[in-house]
C-alpha cells in the first residue's frame, strides 16, 4: 500500500524498511489514502481477514466503536457477507460504548447500539445472537448497578480473552470511544461509566437534535482495554481531524489527548484520507524530514507549497527570499531542482498573483485569460445546505450578479432538521393567523387551523431528541427555503433562477441520510442539462460532520460525468469552494476573488436572510461564533495571507479550486 500524493518517494515497503527520520516523527502507523472510502475499503478487508481466520475452537473478538467513518468499513463487510460468504458465526462484537440512560425513543435513533445493528449487525445472518455483548443501563438506574453492568461486560471481555481486534473513529479532542481527555477512572478499569465532556455532548448535538437533549453520562472501554487489544485501528477522515491527527501522531503522549497513548501500543494503526493527514510533517512540509535525501518530489504544487512554507517561516514576502534562506530551512534540494532562487520566488509570485481577480465570472474583454472566453455566462451555484452559498461565498455570488451573469442558484436540500421547535410554532400561528386577516374560505382557515393545533399539540408532548412529523419537517423546510429564497433575492438572483431541488438522500427526518441514490443523481444532471452552465460553484469541503457536502458534490460529479458528451460540458468550469470550517490550503488556490469592505458588509447582510440559524444556530458544532463571524474570519485570513507572501492587501478574499483537469479525492 503506497500512501497517495504526498509528494513523497515512500511506499509501505520502504517505510517498513525504515526511513528513520520519518519513523521518528511519527509514531503512530499512519496509512494515508487519497479518497476515504479507500482507507475504509482496507480496513474491512483486514477485518474479514481475521473473522475468516476464526473458529470454534478460536473465535475472533471484535471491539466496534460508532463513528461516521466506520460506518463505510461496516457497509463492506456486509457486503461481503452477503456476495462473498463471509462468515460472522465464530465472532464475538463488543460494543465499545453506549451512552447512558437512553430513553426507548432514542435506543431506536441514537443510540451506538441502533447504528451497529443499521450498518452492520442486522444484516449479519448467522452472528449468533448471544455473542453481541453491550452494557445498556436504564435512566433510573443507580451509578451502583450501572458500575455493575460494566464490571459484568468487563468479565465477558476477560472470559473471552480480550479484543482481538478494536476498531474506532478519534474525536478531535482526542478522545477514544467515550474515554474523554483528562478523565479520572478507578485504576484497572477495563469498562467504566463516565460523565461527557462539553465538547462530546455538543459534537452530539445534531444527533440529538439540540445539546440539551444529549446524554450526560455514557459507558465505555477505557484506554486500559483499548491498550490491551492486540490490534487497534482508529479511522480519520476530513480536514477536521488533521489537527488531532497530528497532535496524536507526532506529538508527545499526553491525559489531555487519550488518542496520544496509541504510541504505547505495538500493533495500533491509524488509517486517514489526504484531508486529515494534511497536517503531518510528511505533507505539511517533508523537506524538514532530510534536505537533500530525495524524500521530495517537486511539482508544481509541492514547489508552491514549499515557497510559501518558507515565506510563512522566514516572515519575509516571496520577492525577499533568499538562496541563504532556502539553506537554512531544508530547502537545498528545491533550490538546486528548481532554481535558481530569484526565478523560483518569481514562478510562484506570478501564480499567486494570476489567482487573484475581481471578475470570477470573466469579462467581455478579449484580454481576460484563464477563463472561458464567452459573456455572460450561465452559472450554476449549488447550495448543499440552504445558507452555505452566502456563507461560503456570498461576495463572488453577489459579483456574479452585479457583472451581468445569468446567475442561477440550486439548493440541494431542505435543511430542515436544523430549525428550532419554537420556529416552526410561530410560523403555524403566523400562517393561521395571516388567512385569518384576509377574504379566505371557511374551509381554508379550518385546515389551516388544524394544522397548527396538530403542531402545537405534537410539540407539547415531544420526548427529546424525538423525530419530527412530516407536518413539522415540512414546516421547518419551507422556514428554510424562504429564508434562502430571501438571500437568493437580495444577492439579485431572479424568482425563476432559484431552485430548491430536496434531494432524497437528506429528506429522512433524522441526522443520518440514506446513501447517494440513483434519483438524487437525476435531479441534478436534469437540471444541469436544463441550463448548460459555462461555470458551476459547489462545496469542495470535507468538514461537515454528517457528510451532506460530500454526498451534494458527489451528485454533481456523478451528474457531469454523465453529461460529459455534451458540447457545452467542454467548456464548462467547475470550481470548488469551502465552507465556514476550513480554506483551502493556498499552494492549492485556483481562483481568490476579494471583497472590499463594502462587499464584506453585503455578505453578512446576505448570511442574516437566514434567522433560523443565527441567534444561535440549532447545530452550531463546537465552535461558538455564529456562521457570518466564522466566514469573516475566514475570509479576513486569507487576504491576510495574501499580504504576508508580499501580494496586494485586502479587506477579505474568498478562495476556490477548479476541479475541471484535476483528480481531487473525495
Amino acid at each position: 500500500m503506497a500512501d497517495s500524493g504526498s509528494g513523497c518517494r515512500r511506499g509501505e515497503e520502504e517505510l517498513r524498511g525504515g526511513v528513520a527520520v520519518l519513523l521518528a516523527k511519527e509514531r503512530i502507523a499512519t496509512h494515508v489514502y487519497g479518497p476515504s472510502r479507500a482507507a475504509s475499503a482496507v480496513v474491512a478487508l483486514r477485518t474479514a481477514e481475521l473473522v475468516k481466520g476464526a473458529s470454534a475452537e478460536q473465535p475472533l473478538v471484535l471491539g466496534l466503536g460508532v463513528d461516521s467513518g466506520l460506518g463505510a468499513v461496516y457497509e463492506e463487510l456486509v457486503r461481503l457477507h452477503r456476495e462473498e460468504g463471509l462468515s460472522f458465526r465464530h465472532v464475538h462484537v463488543f460494543v465499545a460504548h453506549e451512552y447512558h440512560g437512553l430513553a426507548p425513543h432514542m435506543r431506536q435513533l441514537q443510540s451506538s447500539q441502533a447504528f451497529l445493528q443499521q450498518y452492520l449487525l442486522d444484516h449479519l445472518t448467522d452472528l449468533p445472537p448471544d455473542n453481541v455483548h453491550k452494557v445498556d443501563t436504564p435512566a433510573n438506574a443507580h451509578d451502583e448497578e450501572v458500575w455493575a453492568a460494566c464490571r459484568a461486560q468487563e468479565a465477558a471481555l476477560k472470559e473471552h480473552g480480550g479484543l482481538d481486534l478494536l476498531l474506532l473513529g478519534v474525536s478531535s479532542s482526542g478522545r477514544l470511544a467515550f474515554h474523554e481527555p483528562d478523565c479520572n477512572l478507578p485504576e484497572g478499569a477495563h469498562v467504566a461509566f463516565v460523565e461527557l465532556d462539553n465538547r462530546t455532548r455538543i459534537s452530539a448535538a445534531s444527533d440529538f437534535f439540540g445539546v440539551e437533549s444529549v446524554p450526560t453520562h455514557a459507558v465505555t472501554i477505557t484506554l486500559e482495554a483499548i491498550l490491551r487489544a492486540k490490534e487497534v485501528v482508529v479511522l480519520a477522515f476530513g480536514e477536521g481531524k488533521a489537527g488531532v491527527v497530528k497532535k496524536t501522531v507526532e506529538g508527545g503522549i499526553s491525559p489531555s489527548n487519550p488518542a496520544s497513548s496509541l504510541q504505547k501500543h505495538s500493533n495500533a494503526h491509524f488509517y486517514v484520507d489526504e484531508a486529515a493527514a494534511t497536517g503531518l510533517t510528511r505533507f505539511e512540509c517533508p523537506w524538514v524530514l532530510g534536505s537533500g535525501k530525495g524524500l521530495v518530489e517537486y511539482s508544481p504544487v509541492m514547489e508552491r507549497k514549499a515557497v510559501i512554507w518558507l515565506s510563512l517561516q522566514t516572515k519575509k514576502p516571496i520577492l525577499r527570499l533568499t538562496a541563504e534562506d532556502y539553506a537554512a530551512h531544508h530547502l537545498l534540494q528545491l533550490a538546486k531542482e528548481n532554481g535558481p532562487v530569484y526565478d523560483l520566488n518569481i514562478r510562484v509570485f506570478k501564480y499567486l498573483s494570476k489567482t487573484i481577480t475581481g471578475w470570477p465570472g470573466g469579462k467581455a474583454s478579449s484580454a481576460t485569460t484563464g477563463f472561458n472566453p464567452v459573456f455572460p455566462k450561465r452559472i450554476i451555484v449549488f447550495s448543499p445546505h440552504p445558507d452555505d452559498d452566502v456563507i461560503s461565498m456570498g461576495g463572488t455570488f453577489l459579483r456574479l450578479v452585479e457583472q451581468g451573469h445569468d446567475v442561477h442558484v440550486c439548493y440541494q436540500t431542505s435543511g430542515n432538521i436544523a430549525v428550532w421547535d419554537d420556529d416552526a410554532r410561530r410560523f403555524a400561528h403566523f400562517a393561521t393567523e395571516f388567512l385569518n386577516n384576509f377574504n379566505v374560505g371557511v374551509d381554508v382557515l379550518s385546515q389551516i387551523a388544524n394544522v397548527e393545533k396538530s403542531v402545537e399539540d405534537f410539540l407539547a408532548s415531544k420526548l427529546p431528541a424525538q423525530a419530527d412529523t412530516e407536518e413539522i419537517k415540512k414546516i421547518k423546510g419551507l422556514i428554510r427555503e424562504t429564508e434562502a429564497w430571501s438571500a437568493a433575492r437580495y444577492c439579485g438572483v431572479k424568482p425563476d433562477h432559484i431552485h430548491n431541488l430536496q434531494l432524497p438522500f437528506y429528506e429522512t427526518g433524522k441526522v443520518k441520510k440514506k446513501p447517494l441514490g440513483r434519483e438524487d443523481i437525476d435531479i441534478v444532471k436534469n437540471l444541469i442539462a436544463s441550463i448548460k452552465p459555462h461555470q458551476i460553484y459547489c462545496a469542495g469541503d470535507l468538514s461537515d460532520p454528517h457528510g451532506t457536502h460530500r454526498v451534494c458534490l458527489n451528485a454533481i460529479i456523478s451528474a457531469m460525468d454523465e453529461l460529459k458528451d455534451a458540447d457545452w460540458h467542454k467548456e464548462c468550469e467547475v470550481w470548488l469552494y469551502r465552507g465556514a470550517w476550513q480554506e483551502w490550503e493556498p499552494e492549492l488556490i485556483d481562483m481568490a476573488v476579494p471583497m472590499s469592505p463594502h462587499e464584506k458588509l453585503k455578505k453578512r447582510l446576505a448570511i442574516f436572510k437566514h434567522q433560523s440559524q443565527k441567534d444561535p444556530a440549532l447545530f452550531p458544532g463546537t465552535d461558538s461564533r455564529e456562521f457570518w463571524q466564522r466566514a469573516e474570519t475566514r475570509n479576513r485570513a486569507t487576504a491576510e495571507l495574501y499580504d504576508k507572501l508580499g501580494l496586494p492587501e485586502y479587506e477579505a478574499i474568498e478562495a476556490f479550486v477548479l476541479f475541471n483537469g484535476k483528480t481531487l479525492n473525495f
